[in-house]
């Protein structure tokens, strides 16, 4: 089981170096607590962000000299030697990335014979073209007439008033994507154009169009490209019968699930897409909505001076709630209690940030009551199972005592009414797991359901554990689950983390915690798996693309929070004071900076697995913080 809290410098067997690192990660994490409690890093991720932002506010009549110029200055920052953007350090050259970008800055001004626009198109040509972006890359070309609506996959308005027991309803879609979807069949119904001035064709290879490989031979496919084909002759005869009324239902879906900040979702593409789709049916920019969602969409946009001048980001989605909980378990594991004002004061903040009302995932759960956590400081429809798990694990390990009680129940009871059918737990949704919605034509980017994965069933079982409920039914249900989801080789798959590290490094300590023996074999194989794929350097790392390659799974620079992820995994299994664990916490010791953090350049957080990735920026610290001061308990 995990380590109770113990203080710093009764740690056993800790040597100065490492006790040294220990405190300087303890001060600067508290350096980095907001007045308000709360805890919140960055979130970078690709310039699409910053090039859909452009775009948007070109499309709806916004868009000024200022943010453009500063938002090109970025773009052109993160460009690479070859002339393409990646989606995260060190990765390929990403095609759909490449043309949103390269359209963002001939939006901004740039000529095409500038070198580095030319540079950006020969990328583009040798990935293909126009013709082989993903279809929402298409979409935004179609939104300014750059690309014939017809020549893309149809999304009919008319699924919204698809009833809860028809395939493929809204709600077969994961969150984030029917949040997406919905707004995206507005427009893709409307078919809107706004004259941006310019052409891209120098960008046509002249090819076919992309279309989403076949998920399998089976005659869906077969099925689905001739229901695609159907409703595209119903376009050219100004759609169903039912268009009206589902326009109509469609915005009122839209404008139900908007958030008190002014989000969707608290996450950039519904966020985007729904701005557009209701100025295209009338809104005006001053509308109330439109314009809440537009002065919301302020706070997730940075700004920053740079030697160049100054630059504009705009960051996909925030994660207050979740960096605090951590923070609060990097602190605890570091001997920091209930009475200490910095986690009195997040402890505080976090209760405040319950969520006592329903959301989109009671149309499966209608008789769980409300509790628990979302990620996001506004994004009460949406509550998800990890951020509440993490949040109940934190209160514990700080002992938050009585004034969480009533809190720590609801949370516990939310999260046991998500569990799955087959044992497991998703993120913000139960039984989630149509995979059919993937067969859709236009589903060739990101993750659109949302099934059960080992990461957070396995915060769900340490949070069982730490209330009580380790005997509990559904628990054990989650352990078998849990248990039979190890890859031959020994890992777990990571699909919030990178990757097979994180997943791993998530298990092990949950079925220790359930009381699997440390000297089980499902434990030494992951203890192996890690042990073998430890760098020379000391340190572990996994690439991106071990998601889309095998050959990548476990290997990769190392990374701080990839590191510390494997010895809380190699901890939990009672390996803390071998000699991979020993290195290990060496390489973190020698790596970090004097101010007490480390440098992480490399993304090591998920969003779709295979297309879209984040650098968590507070990763870097809270997990060597908790990995250390567990590592210097010793085994418990």
């Amino acid at each position: 089981m995990t380590p109770e809290p113990t203080t710093l410098d009764a740690m056993p067997g800790a040597d100065a170096a490492t006790r040294a690192a220990l405190h300087r990660a303890l001060d600067h994490l508290r350096g980095l607590q907001s007045e308000g409690g709360w805890w919140q890093g960055e979130l970078e991720t690709n310039v699409t962000m910053d090039a859909e932002d452009l775009l948007m506010r070109e499309f709806l009549g916004v868009r000024t000299d200022t943010q453009t110029e500063e938002s090109a200055r970025w773009i052109r920052s993160q460009q690479r030697a070859d002339g393409s953007w990646a989606n995260f350090h060190g990765g390929p050259p990403e095609l759909s990335t490449t043309v949103e970008a390269y359209l963002a800055l001939r939006l901004a001004g740039d000529p095409p014979d500038l070198a580095h626009m030319a540079a950006a198109r020969r990328s583009v040509l040798a990935g293909g073209g126009l013709e082989a972006s993903r279809v929402f890359t298409r979409i935004w070309l179609a939104l300014f007439g750059l690309w014939d609506w017809s020549r893309l996959p149809a999304v009919p308005v008319e699924h919204v008033l698809l009833p809860r027991w028809v395939p493929l309803n809204v709600y077969d879609f994961a969150c984030w994507a029917r949040q997406t979807v919905v707004p995206i069949s507005v427009l893709a119904s409307l078919r809107p154009q706004r004259d941006l001035g310019l052409r891209l064709d120098e960008l046509s290879a002249g090819g076919p169009s992309r279309t989403r490989a076949p998920v399998s031979r089976s005659g869906w496919d077969v099925a689905f490209g001739v229901l695609d084909r159907l409703l595209h002759l119903l376009e050219r005869r100004r759609g169903t019968p039912w268009r009206a009324r589902a326009l109509r239902r469609a915005e009122e879906w839209v404008v139900e699930r908007q958030e008190a900040d002014g989000s969707w979702g608290g996450i950039q593409p519904p966020w985007v897409y729904s701005l557009m789709a209701l100025h295209a049916l009338g809104r005006p920019v001053d509308d109330p909505v439109l314009a809440a969602g537009l002065r919301g969409w302020e706070r997730f946009t940075l700004r920053e001076e740079t030697p160049d001048g100054p630059v504009r980001r705009v960051e996909a989605c925030q994660s207050p709630v979740w960096d605090t909980a951590l923070a609060l378990v990097a602190l605890g594991d570091g001997g920091v209690g209930a009475d200490d004002p910095a986690v009195r004061s997040a402890v505080d903040w976090l209760l405040a940030e319950e969520i006592r009302v329903r959301g989109d995932w009671a149309v499966q759960r209608p008789r769980t009551a409300p509790g628990g956590w979302a990620f996001e400081f506004d994004n009460d429809r949406y509550p998800d199972v990890d951020d509440t798990a993490e949040v109940l694990l934190a209160l514990q390990r700080v002992g938050a005592g009585a004034p969480a009680g009533a809190a720590v129940e609801r949370g516990t009871a939310w999260v046991l009414g998500m569990q799955c059918r087959d044992g497991g737990w998703a993120a913000f949704d139960a039984d989630n797991t149509r995979e059919v919605a993937y067969r859709l034509p236009f589903c060739d980017f990101g993750a659109v359901i949302d099934p059960p994965s080992a990461d957070v069933t396995a915060h769900v079982l340490e949070m069982l554990v730490s209330v009580g409920l380790a005997g509990d039914r559904r628990a054990q249900q989650g352990l078998r689950w849990l248990l039979a989801e190890q890859e031959p080789d020994g890992s777990w798959f990571g699909r919030w983390g990178a990757n097979h590290v994180y997943g791993t490094g998530a298990a092990v300590p949950a079925l220790v915690a359930m009381g699997v023996p440390r000297t089980a074999p499902v434990v030494r194989r992951a203890v192996l798996w890690l042990e073998t794929h430890q760098n020379p350097d000391g340190g572990w790392g996994e690439d991106l693309r071990s998601y889309t390659d095998r050959a990548w799974r476990g290997r990769g620079k190392s990374t701080a929070s990839q590191t510390a992820w494997a010895l809380l995994a190699l901890h939990a299994a009672g390996a803390a004071s071998g000699a991979a664990a020993r290195r290990g916490v060496g390489w973190l010791v020698d790596t970090q900076g004097e101010d007490g953090t480390w440098d992480e350049p490399q993304f090591t957080g998920t969003g779709f697995p295979g297309d879209f990735y984040i650098n968590y920026h507070l990763y870097r610290l809270v997990f060597p913080t908790s990995a250390l001061a567990r590592c210097l308990g010793g085994a418990p």
